[in-house]
């Protein structure tokens, strides 16, 4: 789905923020494990809360853990392990962008979500 006819950057730049959160969805995609490419024959699936995956750029290249929550406002997720500290020494989730990421293993409870990867 295409989100704008224009080739302007500016006007690309606009549909993609003013994109609504069932389109946002799709912009949360995170290539695949070499595995999971070869039995799903897909290279990407968009991440969902409960997926495994393994964070492959930035500070904490190399952590794998689960998906903590996806924020599709700021096109974010958090990871469990992944936190930095603030200055009063609590620590916070660190947001991270879904391309810099790998999904190690999926959530597939939701019947949906099977039949959407069975389905390419």
């Amino acid at each position: 789905m295409a989100i704008s006819k224009s080739k302007q950057p500016r006007k690309q730049r606009k549909a993609r923020f003013d994109a609504p959160l069932h389109v946002r969805r799709k912009f949360m995609s995170a290539p695949l494990s070499r595995a999971l490419r070869e039995k799903y024959q897909r290279r990407s699936f968009p991440v969902r809360k409960g997926d495994t995956v393994q964070i492959m750029r930035g500070d904490d290249k190399g952590t794998e853990g689960k998906v903590r929550s996806v924020d599709l406002k700021r096109g974010r997720i958090t990871v469990e392990g992944v936190v930095v500290a603030r200055a009063d020494l609590s620590e916070v989730p660190r947001p991270v962008h879904p391309s810099n990421v790998q999904i190690t293993k999926l959530d597939l409870k939701d019947e949906w979500r099977a039949n959407a990867l069975a389905r390419k």
